[in-house]
């Protein structure tokens, strides 16, 4: 299996901003372990190199000292064997695509790079140099090997006739020296072009008639006497007597099969993925390109649908990545059989993946693929004697409407797929110009949530919750808000999403249970009331591998007790891989933290499940309650909520009471808890403290 760990890294950058771009990014995905060393120009670089090397190098094509390809040269000169990712910028992405056939891995274009991407782009890096280098040593070996075998020979009189074949020679045509003595060369010996199969003339004819010496072209086959064909290589030279008169002819030819299979292999490499074999992004581009020529000239249109595979992340947290990759290698194949054969189907890296639909003649062909697409990766795949179930979200581009080159199209696609995926998942969306306008607006929201943390731009608000029978303040639910230095307040419903999928969720998430366990703490000194403090745990944290080790580290670290801390998931975060999640669940409980679903009601809601977990609480979703007063459906299902609850000797908490006709219904129907803005918004933490002590009063009239 491929080292894909990445320690040491050399940045060479002349500009201080990229670079303290580069190192947030690295920040804020997590990765601490890397050493990053950072270099303004060549000649440092190569000092650098030579005194403690490095495992991957970052490299700008614009520096003071060496621009383009030359720095790509000198890079590789100082540390031939260290994979190399090249920064571009918009103007010079060609130069970047010779730099790669220069021997860099990969290139990544300045303003376009997020930290996800950028990680990922370094360990695929890592990945194809260690695949080149491995190639490349069983080339050196392979060549070695022939030439030790040595080559064939053969030799003619003056008529053309044979008169000797050594024994690699014998074993090349398949003729014993002593059958082929006395025949014409042309009997043994036939050679043909590989690609026009014509029959090339016999070189050693020309060189007793023409006294020259001569070579075979390239592309040359040998068929043997029993009809096989092996590529040669070989020189043809005269042989003279002692007056200099030619009396016939010497051949030295090699079997070159394996190294032009090596060569071919390696050529491959370059241009596919190394996991499934599908075309990489080179490759795709080309493809596209050469797509958009023809559809020029024929006035047709292309499609590009970008793929991106819903949960797959979780089958690899929880699966492991062998079983991750052969859903991808099973995704790859699937994905062939939908297209014809003059399209072409991409692996980006990830699980993402990008097809070309070529020859199209309207969006409805789209459609078509797209469609079957989702039907056909929606159906099991059995890994190993088990059955997963993968789907996807796919976004569509068609040219020339949504741009008329491949980088264009494939960055529309993109931002389709995300608005697929925002609509539901498992579904496809055709680009909209308005989509790029919610695209900026996301990248604007993501660039922003980089840094909040370090320029302290969140806090917490805390929403008391009430004990419906004493009226007594029972606990606080933190709830993160963010103040922009530019925007103002940016409501949670719009960062938190974003956050998810970046994976910002993650830092973010652990500053806020943090700091709603240090405030708790700083209440108790101040010597008011103890009271539980709940904090929403989302299904990226909940699944992330470090969750139990960071809520241990942080209560141990702030002095909570454990006794008076609520974890708050969703039902669809519990729902996913149940035994896994119930383990969990148990060491929470086992060390005193208590553990409540999240907007109760909203998910799968069933009794079976509830029995199954360990949880003490549920919280009735807010939009059940705003309707007990004006649906009387609605009544029957929140009575029905309660008693099922109770009858699972659960505390039940009613979310979002905001008028005395549900307080009176709640507290008639026996529900333990109740929040909401009737008793009070989510207020700063010198407000809250005010409820405890009393100076404030919380309405409980109903």
């Amino acid at each position: 299996m491929i080292n894909k760990s990445i320690r040491r890294l050399l940045l060479i950058e002349d500009n201080p901003g990229d670079a303290r771009l580069m190192r947030e990014m690295f920040n804020e995905e997590g990765a601490h372990s890397i050493e990053h060393v950072h270099v303004e120009c060549m000649r440092d670089a190569e000092a650098h190199l030579a005194q403690h090397g490095a495992d991957i190098i970052l490299l700008d094509l614009g520096l003071p000292d060496a621009q383009g390809l030359e720095a790509v040269r000198r890079a590789h000169a100082a540390a031939n064997h260290v994979p190399l990712v090249v920064l571009s910028g918009m103007d010079d992405e060609s130069m970047a695509i010779q730099a790669m056939q220069e021997g860099a891995q990969d290139y990544l274009i300045k303003g376009q790079i997020e930290s996800r991407e950028l990680l990922r782009a370094l360990r695929y890096a890592k990945e194809r140099k260690l695949i080149e280098e491995t190639l490349f040593a069983e080339k050196e070996r392979a060549q070695a090997t022939l030439d030790c075998i040595g080559d064939a020979v053969v030799t003619t009189d003056i008529t053309g006739h044979i008169t000797f074949l050594n024994p690699v020679a014998e074993e090349m045509t398949g003729w014993p020296e002593q059958e082929a003595k006395g025949r014409p060369v042309t009997d043994i010996f036939h050679v043909l072009n590989a690609t026009t199969r014509e029959m090339i003339p016999n070189l050693m004819e020309q060189a007793i008639e023409q006294n020259l010496a001569g070579q075979l072209p390239f592309n040359s086959v040998l068929i043997r006497r029993d009809g096989i064909e092996i590529f040669i290589e070989d020189s043809v030279a005269p042989i003279r007597d002692r007056a200099g008169r030619t009396i016939g002819a010497v051949k030295v030819f090699r079997d070159v099969s394996a190294s032009r299979a090596m060569a071919q292999e390696i050529a491959h490499t370059a241009e596919h993925d190394f996991l499934t074999g599908l075309p990489n992004r080179l490759l795709l581009n080309d493809r596209i390109g050469q797509a958009i020529a023809f559809a020029l000239r024929h006035e047709k249109q292309i499609a590009i649908l970008f793929l991106d595979l819903d949960g797959f992340k979780y089958i690899n947290d929880s699966l492991g990545h062998p079983v991750g990759d052969k859903i991808l290698q099973s995704i790859g194949k699937r994905l062939q059989k939908c297209v014809r054969i003059s399209d072409t189907v991409s692996r980006q890296g990830g699980d993402e993946f990008v097809i070309l639909i070529s020859e199209v003649d309207c969006a409805e062909d789209a459609v078509l693929s797209a469609r079957r697409i989702l039907e056909v990766l929606a159906e099991a795949h059995c890994i190993d004697g088990e059955y997963l179930h993968v789907t996807t979200s796919i976004g569509v581009s068609v040219y020339p409407d949504d741009g008329v080159d491949a980088e264009t199209l494939i960055k529309n696609a993109d931002t389709a797929m995300y608005q697929a995926k925002d609509s539901g998942r498992q579904n496809y969306k055709f680009f909209k110009p308005d989509m790029n306008v919610r695209a900026v607006e996301r990248q604007s929201i993501e660039e922003g949530l980089r840094g909040a943390l370090q320029r302290h731009e969140f806090m917490l608000h805390y929403q008391p919750k009430i004990d419906l029978t004493t009226g007594a303040i029972t606990g606080a639910e933190a709830l993160i808000r963010w103040t922009h230095p530019k925007r103002g307040s940016i409501p949670p419903d719009l960062f938190i999403p974003i956050a998810e999928e970046s994976g910002l969720i993650l830092p973010i998430g652990r500053w806020v249970l943090r700091e709603a366990c240090t405030q708790v703490c700083a209440w108790a000194k101040a010597g008011l009331p103890m009271v539980h403090m709940a904090v929403n745990i989302s299904a990226i944290e909940f699944r992330d591998a470090n969750f139990l080790e960071n809520v241990f580290a942080i209560l141990q670290e702030t002095g909570m007790d454990p006794n008076f801390l609520e974890l708050e998931m969703t039902e669809s975060v519990l729902m996913k891989g149940a035994e896994a999640t119930e383990k969990t669940l148990k060491v929470l409980r086992e060390h005193g933290v208590r553990l409540a679903i999240d907007d109760f009601g909203t998910g799968y809601s069933s009794l079976s499940y509830l029995r199954k977990f360990s949880i003490d609480s549920l919280k009735i979703d807010r939009s059940f309650i705003r309707q007990i007063t004006t649906n009387p459906e609605e009544t029957t299902i929140v009575s029905a909520m309660i008693s099922m609850g109770q009858s699972l000797k659960l505390r039940v908490v009613a979310e979002g009471v905001e008028t005395h006709e549900e307080l009176a219904f709640l507290r008639g129907h026996h529900c333990d808890e109740a929040q909401g803005y009737h008793f009070s918004r989510p207020v700063r933490p010198q407000q809250f403290a005010k409820l405890l002590e009393g100076s404030v009063e919380v309405p409980m009239q109903a």
